[in-house]
């Protein structure tokens, strides 16, 4: 039997903090992003609770090594924990771990580009993603449970939003403002939380649907990978498995699945 050539599947990486990280838990907005592109593209979720930009641009060298070509989009989601007060004012409410300065974070933001495009991955297959707003009651309630003051405002998660779509647009990478769009026309943004910082099922919902507006362009051209199942050849298979041929998206196909 002739040399089986390897099948390399491309891949949509999902980098960021906890919000990523439970993206795919039931109704998740990865998870739902991952559907979406079934036998077509690899969704990698490459979220760490708790952690922030600086932590990610030192960490991501070892996420993604070497030059790399398979790479269809990146998310890069950060700022929700850069975010969390300094409080130099009230040391209650101090978060020395997770705190980034807001111009770091802005720069770390551009290094994390910079590094993917020295890699390969391009700034047009970025798409950063701003920290959501902040409904400070809900939070803060959680903040009491663990003993601590309130330790994040919504006004200075939106001032890291603002930065995110600032680095985004230096960089020439796309940017969804969740930040922005969940307070459009002052909605009520809270249904969007399941407490006040992570994100609901109505706000998971609402990251996939705006996500993939974005998503959609630079995945579209992908092809379906082997064969759908009523095109295998049943009496000689391997003359439609070993193949390296485009295949018909189910979607189109007529018959049972």
């Amino acid at each position: 039997m002739s040399k089986i050539k390897h099948i390399v599947w491309p891949q949509v990486i999902l980098f960021g903090d906890s919000i990523t990280q439970f993206s795919f838990q039931t109704n998740g907005w990865g998870a739902e992003i991952a559907d979406k592109l079934a036998r077509k593209c690899d969704v990698v979720n490459r979220g760490l609770s708790g952690y922030n930009s600086r932590w990610a641009k030192i960490l991501l060298p070892r996420l993604i090594p070497s030059t790399v070509s398979h790479i269809a989009a990146i998310t890069v989601f950060f700022g929700a924990n850069d975010c969390a007060l300094e409080g130099k004012q009230n040391k209650n409410n101090k978060n020395p771990q997770q705190h980034v300065p807001l111009q770091e974070y802005s720069e770390n933001l551009k290094e994390i580009a910079q590094y993917l495009a020295s890699v390969g991955v391009t700034n047009d297959r970025v798409i950063f993603i701003t920290p959501p707003p902040l409904h400070e009651a809900d939070w803060e309630t959680q903040c009491v449970l663990k003993g601590c003051a309130l330790n994040r405002t919504n006004t200075v998660a939106g001032q890291y939003a603002q930065a995110c779509v600032k680095s985004a647009a230096q960089c020439g990478a796309d940017v969804l403002d969740l930040w922005t769009l969940m307070q459009k026309d002052g909605q009520d943004f809270s249904v969007y939380l399941s407490d006040g910082l992570h994100l609901s099922d109505k706000g998971n919902q609402f990251v996939a649907r705006h996500l993939w507006k974005l998503l959609e362009s630079r995945v579209s051209h992908l092809p379906f990978i082997l064969p759908y199942w009523g095109d295998v050849d049943y009496k000689s298979p391997e003359t439609s498995l070993l193949c390296d041929g485009p295949q018909e998206d189910p979607a189109t196909t007529e018959g049972q699945h």
